[in-house]
């Protein structure tokens, strides 16, 4: 835990270019093993955002922070599934325009600020709240990486433009932490708003892709990702 805010959020942002590489470069990467990081990491977050982050904001702002956590939710509600149409977290099978992966990218420019807005407020609060925070965001950078790559590729987008989409949505999460150090309404807010950003990715946009499959593996993935949360919780001494 020794890395600053920044240097967790590059990581992160690397995750999403590698995420966009496993599309791009057309090597073979297995379905299964998304679905399972999918689960995992949908698992991880819903117990950080409500194990973490909504009780920290809560206490530090009260009822004012419960409803940015709202507006938060909603605020990705509306700019993921609202404005842009088609968007789901999973290699893209089918021909979409391309104003459907700009919209797409619009939207998940939003939530990749807000994830460098929490890595920046959790260690606001403490290295080892900004440590599970950024666990959380790591997890689901990859799957986001391959979705944003293959929806661009889907639309009849180059290589580059794909990698170029993925690797925006990992200068936002930059932008997110450089953001939170110099603006001080952001700083106040950020951690509750964050709260209701992560909620929503976990159980509105990745629980959906696979709670539908059947079988053991799934449910196992999801509940080992809360169970994770346990364990990193302890290691990190919160």
């Amino acid at each position: 835990m020794s890395l600053t805010p920044l240097g967790y959020a590059l990581a992160a942002a690397l995750a999403n270019v590698l995420g966009a590489a496993a599309v791009t470069s057309r090597a073979r990467w297995s379905v299964r093993a998304l679905d399972t990081m999918v689960a995992l990491s949908a698992g991880f977050m819903i117990a950080v955002s409500v194990g973490e982050l909504l009780p920290e904001s809560i206490e530090r702002g009260g009822r004012a922070a419960a409803l940015a956590a709202l507006a938060g939710y909603l605020l990705v509600h509306l700019t993921q599934h609202t404005f842009a149409k088609h968007f789901h977290f999973g290699e893209e099978t089918h021909v979409v325009t391309a104003a459907v992966s700009a919209s797409a990218l619009v939207g998940l420019l939003l939530h990749t600020f807000f994830d460098g807005v929490a890595i920046a407020s959790g260690f606001e609060v403490s290295p080892s709240l900004g440590f599970l925070v950024f666990m959380a965001i790591l997890l689901h950078k990859l799957p986001e990486g391959l979705a944003i790559s293959s929806l661009f590729l889907a639309a009849g987008a180059k290589r580059s433009a794909a990698l170029g989409a993925a690797a925006a949505l990992g200068g936002a999460t930059v932008l997110g932490v450089l953001v939170t150090e110099y603006v001080t309404a952001l700083r106040e807010i950020g951690l509750a708003v964050s709260a209701g950003v992560t909620l929503y990715v976990a159980a509105s946009n990745l629980v959906p892709e696979f709670q539908a499959k059947l079988g053991w593996r799934m449910p196992v993935s999801f509940f080992a990702g809360c169970g994770l949360y346990f364990a990193a919780r302890a290691l990190v001494g919160r």
